[in-house]
């Protein structure tokens, strides 16, 4: 991204912020807790298979973090957690996912989403698309069948869709799917969810961005299409964006205690969103995130409070 960050503020800098308000007392005893109460769940409109409203992104995995990376996805099944979204694309994350699963032994626990594209071209391709790239992520991820599988960023939509489709009908993925992150990307996207019997779709969406709500996630709700929102964060601006705020009193009607739990209850709160899927890499962050699936979400008048004052900052 192109805008000024100086001085860069981390999420670990906001949520110790968060943390020293009363979040941390929240955490530890969450950590504590030997029956972590449950996290709420969405219907995804094809099967009614019910998901928890919060998920893991995976872009950031590396193998320098193996240990901490390991110790994240451990935590998250321990509270109820279960989709994992990753991609071809993104570096050693379906490697140490699946290395993960096999140790841990929770592979059949868990929700997996991963991507290929055409042409296994973009910022993050190394050449490898189309049928090699799926036989590849399922010998990455130690499995024979991945839940979910999603053309990233809409590359090659049309060629896969015929391929995705026989390998949905042969049990090798459970659901289909398409995603972008990108605003300049949503006219095309929509065109892509009214030309083919989609699953899924996974979109950008979050308080500070919410291009998507005008027409995408209405079309979804009409098509009963299943949406991932991702970036909720916004890569890190809208953590920046909150340094000169104060999260505001009135978050504790909605249960959050933290700019986290904050912005993805306002994501989940969207009849039209199934999962957001944060991405991080520690476990604090982690059980940050999954404290927004629990608790009160807010209501359309709330939601209406949130976007003005955020407009307003």
């Amino acid at each position: 991204m192109n805008e000024p960050a100086p001085p860069r503020l981390t999420r670990r800098d906001v949520l110790a912020g968060s943390l020293a308000a009363g979040a941390a007392i929240a955490l530890e005893r969450s950590h504590a807790a030997t029956a972590p109460a449950a996290p709420l769940t969405r219907a995804i409109p094809a099967s009614a298979e019910r998901l928890p409203v919060v998920g893991l992104g995976t872009d950031k995995f590396r193998t320098r973090d193996r240990d901490a990376i390991r110790a994240e996805i451990g935590r998250l099944h321990e509270l109820g957690g279960t989709v994992i979204d990753t991609a071809a694309a993104y570096g050693d994350s379906e490697a140490l996912i699946g290395e993960t699963l096999a140790a841990l032994g929770i592979r059949e626990h868990m929700f997996i989403a991963t991507k290929l594209t055409a042409s296994g071209a973009g910022f993050f391709g190394d050449g490898v698309g189309g049928q090699a790239s799926f036989e590849r992520s399922l010998a990455r991820l130690k499995t024979t069948r991945v839940e979910l599988l999603q053309v990233h960023n809409l590359d090659g939509v049309d060629s896969l869709m015929p391929m995705l489709r026989e390998w949905k009908q042969a049990g090798r993925i459970r659901y289909i799917g398409i995603t972008t992150s990108q605003v300049g990307q949503h006219a095309e996207m929509l065109e892509y969810m009214r030309k083919y019997p989609l699953d899924f779709i996974q979109v950008d969406y979050s308080l500070a961005n919410r291009d998507a709500a005008a027409s995408i996630l209405p079309l979804a709700q009409e098509r009963r299409i299943a949406v991932l929102a991702n970036i909720p964060f916004g890569f890190g601006s809208v953590f920046r964006s909150t340094a000169k705020r104060q999260l505001p009193a009135w978050a504790a009607q909605i249960d959050a205690a933290s700019w986290g739990q904050f912005l993805l209850k306002y994501v989940i709160s969207h009849p039209a969103v199934t999962c957001v899927i944060p991405g991080s890499t520690q476990v604090a962050h982690l059980e940050d995130n999954q404290a927004a699936a629990r608790g009160k979400l807010p209501d359309e008048a709330m939601r209406r409070k949130m976007e003005q004052f955020w407009d307003a900052g």
